[in-house]
């Protein structure tokens, strides 16, 4: 569901979907994501040997759906700051669904004879990479590299790149989830 969510600010902020359509359908979204964590939870309850310690895919299924909640929160404030350029975000949003597709790859390799290791490190530096993109971001607002035209326009640019950046975090929090379940199992 991160990776919808993703995609759907992406169309976003690439004009290819209108503000209203986009807060419907990410809550719809964000919704759906919370079921499948319920579910998930479920099903770990009555499993009695998960590929990793339970308490580390909570953890990962816990940073996904801060994922999606946290995409969510970018595409109502990009509406309720009645922010008229989007473009800005694009490179930036672009990099956050490269690091979702990266961390999908990461679970899928829970799965018996997969490289667990390989693709949480993977999974790891993609995060990171979008922390980083986030900060050079911000540097560039707070000493000059873009046009704001007033405090106001840059605090709401802030804000929204904030926004990312917290969605590294979250990425990076889930793939140390799947790290240490690794860890713990010698995968």
């Amino acid at each position: 569901m991160a990776a919808s969510g993703a995609d759907l600010t992406c169309a976003l902020l690439n004009g290819a979907v209108d503000m209203d359509v986009a807060r419907a359908r990410m809550e719809s979204i964000e919704h759906d994501g919370d079921d499948r964590r319920a579910a998930l939870l479920a099903i770990l309850g009555a499993t009695l040997s998960p590929p990793v310690d339970r308490e580390d895919l909570n953890r990962v299924s816990r940073s996904i759906d801060d994922v999606l909640d946290t995409l969510r929160d970018f595409v109502r404030e990009t509406d309720l700051y009645r922010v008229g350029d989007l473009s800005r975000y694009r490179d930036l949003a672009t990099l956050v669904s490269g690091s979702i597709r990266t961390l999908d790859e990461a679970v899928a390799a829970l799965a018996p004879g997969s490289d667990l290791r390989a693709a949480t490190l993977a999974a790891r530096k993609a995060a990171g990479a979008v922390v980083r993109a986030y900060q050079y971001e911000v540097a560039a607002l707070l000493t000059g590299g873009t046009p704001e035209r007033d405090a106001a326009e840059a605090m709401k640019a802030r804000e929204l790149y904030r926004r990312l950046g917290d969605v590294g975090l979250r990425l990076g929090d889930a793939a140390d989830g799947l790290a240490d379940g690794a860890m713990k199992r010698g995968r």
